[in-house]
């Protein structure tokens, strides 16, 4: 809103200075700013008013050290995420840019998902909270939402070829921008690590003969469906210590946000000869503000904790990192800055694989891992989760780096 209002007092009342809010790094700050300030200051006001609702943790017994301590804790702490980043967003960002209105669409959508599984668990007294197959319904709708935009949204473009037109031209002793080719629709995704680095979901039904492109949605949209749902159960599985899973969002998120900014800058994208993004660099103030939340919050979940998000906000972590990958091309890196999410849901699926496989063929259950999520493993084998949380954010800083570093390691 506020871009709005100074973008009227620079261009109509010409008032100096009002320019400044045109550029994404200066209301990127600011949304940092703003939403650490809120989730840290107004997240006490926050947790006192679940504490007052009873909003507590009700804790499964699992046999691991200092877990009994926790019961009671405040829960729903996603709370605090969502408003301390929409804020911020609905205050520094373009609101009729295309990828900030399917990021707050994400926000809002996971965070109501993980609002009624943590109502049901609170107040229904029900362990289970929201069955499973109605989270998977949601997931996917957000899914099919975000694909179809992605696919069918006129504005939603990207540009391959900076590199065959000069970039700046000389008129008048000023420097211009020439747009280099032509802005086209597209499904191509970028694969690190090699040269020539795009591949197209649409080359999948080259075998359909002539006009298969049209066709791409129906490879494109179930692979935008089965990232949103594994990185948002991904997020779910980490949350299980105190500072887990938003330290290590925290770091993917920011490793996300410097792919945002160079493919979304016209300069950055042809130096690094990467796939240019038109407008995508205007979710560097959403993920600014979504780090400064996610910080914020770690003021109070770090341990001991004062407060759990819950699948209030582990659900919507997942999901608009999942989104803010896809909108950028680099689903495929999630292996890489999510690797600690990967990590985790492996964990459970091997866990579970090999239990029923042994159980089948020797009568009982064996298990590879003393308990999942792979966090609880390393609990069972004694480690503090002071200890566990510290390595696997170390652990989470490394994959980022090695992330970034694909934009030139080719």
């Amino acid at each position: 809103m506020l871009y709005y209002l100074f973008e009227y007092f620079d261009k109509t009342l010409d008032i100096p200075g009002t320019g400044v809010f045109q550029y994404i790094t200066f209301r990127s700050a600011l949304a940092f700013m703003l939403s650490l300030l809120l989730s840290t200051i107004y997240g006490k006001r926050v947790i006192n008013f679940l504490r007052r609702q009873q909003v507590g943790e009700t804790v499964r017994e699992l046999g691991l050290a200092g877990q009994n301590e926790k019961a009671g804790t405040p829960t729903m702490g996603g709370l605090i995420i969502i408003f301390a980043t929409l804020i911020p967003v609905l205050l520094f960002a373009r609101l009729h840019n295309i990828y900030i209105v399917l990021l707050i669409v994400t926000t809002l959508w996971m965070g109501t998902i993980g609002f009624v599984d943590d109502y049901i668990k609170i107040f229904k007294k029900d362990k289970q909270g929201l069955k499973g197959i109605f989270k998977v319904i949601g997931q996917v709708g957000l899914g099919i939402i975000v694909g179809a935009v992605l696919y069918f949204n006129p504005a939603v473009t990207v540009r391959t070829d900076t590199g065959r037109a000069d970039i700046f031209k000389t008129a008048s002793n000023s420097t211009v921008i020439v747009p280099a080719g032509i802005e086209e629709k597209s499904t191509a995704t970028t694969i690190p690590f090699v040269k020539n680095n795009e591949f197209d979901y649409a080359e999948v039904l080259s075998f359909m003969g002539d006009g298969y492109e049209k066709w791409a949605w129906l490879v494109f949209i179930p692979v935008v469906i089965f990232i949103i749902t594994a990185v948002s159960n991904g997020a779910n599985l980490t949350d299980g210590i105190d500072g887990l899973a938003a330290g290590t969002s925290a770091i993917s998120v920011l490793a996300l946000g410097i792919f945002t900014f160079v493919s979304g800058n016209i300069i950055f994208s042809n130096y690094l000869n990467i796939m240019y993004i038109p407008n995508s660099g205007e979710m560097t103030v959403f993920i600014s503000a979504f780090v400064g939340a996610l910080i914020g919050f770690l003021w109070y979940n770090s341990f001991p904790a004062s407060v759990f998000m819950g699948d209030t906000g582990s659900l919507t972590i997942g999901g608009i990192i999942a989104v803010l990958a896809i909108a950028v091309r680099k689903e495929i890196l999630i292996v890489l800055f999510c690797g600690i999410f990967l990590a985790e849901s492996a964990s459970v699926i091997i866990q579970v694989s090999y239990f029923k496989y042994t159980k089948k063929r020797f009568g009982e259950g064996r298990r590879i891992f003393l308990m999942s999520p792979l966090h609880h493993h390393y609990q069972k084998k004694g480690y503090h989760e002071s200890k566990i949380v510290t390595r696997f954010w170390i652990v989470a800083v490394m994959l980022a780096i090695l992330s970034i570093i694909t934009l030139k390691l080719r």
